[in-house]
């Protein structure tokens, strides 16, 4: 593992290059970190102690070009550098290394399961994942864990990462109106997070159903009020019945004193 006491004479990062200029050729490097990013922005929205950077430089030597991978994440850093952002991640200027990496394999192979594998042994990165979607006899998803100055494969899809407080994983979905196998973040039950398209769809949905049930206990109320209604029009006529057989009744006991008969002694 490197040593990261540097002098403090080093350049920063405004004095450094951003980018490798390698193009990405393969649309997943850009779509499937970019995933990930948008998911954190939401999980982790009131947290300002973690970055994630997209095919940025990682600097470790001034005298030596940058590591540059598809994805990275640091915690215990300050989300945003300055105003203009990042535009590159120096180790001696954060002081801390990036603890989670990730490589998206590409038709034109660049060494993912071996010299790049062992730069960020080298460099000390806890977790170095390995995407390809082109394995067919071999796991598409390969978790790499730092564990004694060597990376050990980690079993599972998720993968569980508890130093991130996430796990890892690759399933079926669907994200930019693309339906394939994505990659995705889950919490320590497998269960998967949802992408932001998810939460809005799933925001609608529950909206929609609030809106319905709020719609069926209105016309339940009404129902109720209709009901009650019937019943008090059922009551007033019950109680104009009665009154109607008390008048007859009145005028009966008058006819019958009228011809001489008491009613109250009718039998």
């Amino acid at each position: 593992m490197l040593d990261y006491k540097f002098p403090r004479h080093w350049p920063s990062a405004d004095e450094l290059p951003d980018s490798d200029e390698t193009p990405v050729d393969n649309e997943l490097q850009e779509l499937i970190p970019g995933l990930l990013k948008a998911i954190l922005l939401i999980l982790w929205a009131e947290r300002m102690d973690w970055f994630f950077g997209i095919d940025m430089g990682i600097y470790y030597h001034p005298d030596k070009p940058a590591i540059v991978p598809d994805a990275f994440l640091s915690l215990g850093v300050e989300r945003f550098y300055d105003e203009e952002l990042r535009p590159s991640y120096v180790l001696w200027d954060e002081n801390v290394l990036p603890t989670f990496v990730l490589e998206v394999v590409s038709p034109t192979y660049r060494k993912e399961y071996t010299t790049k594998l062992e730069e960020y042994q080298a460099l000390g990165v806890l977790y170095y994942v390995i995407y390809s979607s082109r394995r067919r006899r071999k796991p598409r998803l390969e978790v790499h864990k730092l564990v004694n100055g060597k990376y050990e494969l980690q079993p599972g899809n998720p993968v569980w990462m508890p130093e991130i407080g996430l796990g890892i994983g690759c399933e079926r979905g669907s994200y930019s109106g693309v339906t394939r196998e994505w990659l995705y973040w889950y919490d320590a039950g497998g269960k998967r997070y949802l992408t932001p398209e998810e939460q809005v769809k799933q925001s609608a949905q529950r909206a929609q159903q609030e809106s319905q049930r709020a719609q069926q206990e209105s016309q339940r109320a009404q129902q109720e009020s209709q009901r009650a209604q019937q019943e008090s029009q059922r009551a007033q006529q019950e109680s104009q019945r009665a009154d109607r057989l008390a008048q007859r009744s009145d005028r009966l006991a008058q006819r019958l004193r009228e011809l001489g008969i008491d009613p109250d002694n009718l039998t």
